[in-house]
């Protein structure tokens, strides 16, 4: 996608900093990158997901209960390459466009097995302003509407639901809006991500 079509693309997140991007990845490399992260459960590679950071990290079910594999962004798996190829492009947009000055990236698999959910919460830590932009990518074809899994995002004067269908891109100020995950009754696969405001970047 050009630089153009990207800054086209992104015109309603430049208004309120938010925007739903259905097919923002195509399909055959989400299927890449969902086939990565099942071989990453066969091989043990994920680990019930924490809340906090640093000293104060820590598990606690009651408010989240889904499991996480960490991406490196140096990965020559092919779904993993393209993935982290494209978040570039959008990071270089949003800084050419939105003067947002992002220089980093970080981002894990995510995987909620039946029933498993993530309270409403704010992505930005309390003692670390680094995080500035999520990026959600979901990885499941052909979503059932009636299976649960949406993302609620909290919006001024109401709230919006996203399904979680392969390809379909959320895009937010992490530090601006509420969101929850809510339980859904099939395993829910995606990507969180999130770019970063430091001085030394964690990915790139």
């Amino acid at each position: 996608m050009t630089a153009d079509a990207f800054g086209t693309m992104l015109e309603p997140f430049a208004e309120n900093g938010f925007q739903v991007l259905p097919g923002f990845l195509d399909a055959a490399v989400c299927r890449m990158l969902d086939a990565e992260c099942e071989a990453l459960v066969a091989a043990g590679g994920f680990h019930p997901a924490a809340i906090g950071r640093a000293g104060g990290r820590r598990h606690d079910s009651v408010v989240r209960s889904d499991l996480v594999s960490w991406l490196d962004g140096a990965s020559h798996l092919p779904g993993q390459a393209a993935y982290f190829e494209r978040m570039e492009a959008l990071r270089a947009e949003v800084n050419r466009s939105l003067y947002l000055g992002l220089n980093g990236f970080e981002a894990h698999f995510a995987i909620y097995p039946p029933g498993a959910f993530y309270r409403r919460h704010l992505d930005r830590f309390r003692d670390d302003d680094a995080r500035t932009l999520t990026a959600v990518l979901y990885l499941n074809p052909g979503w059932p509407a009636d299976a649960g899994g949406q993302l609620q995002v909290e919006l001024d004067g109401g709230s919006v639901s996203v399904e979680p269908e392969a390809g379909t891109l959320v895009l937010f100020l992490s530090d601006r809006f509420w969101h929850q995950v809510l339980p859904a009754t099939r395993p829910r696969h995606s990507i969180t991500g999130w770019f970063l405001r430091r001085n030394a970047a964690l990915c790139w």
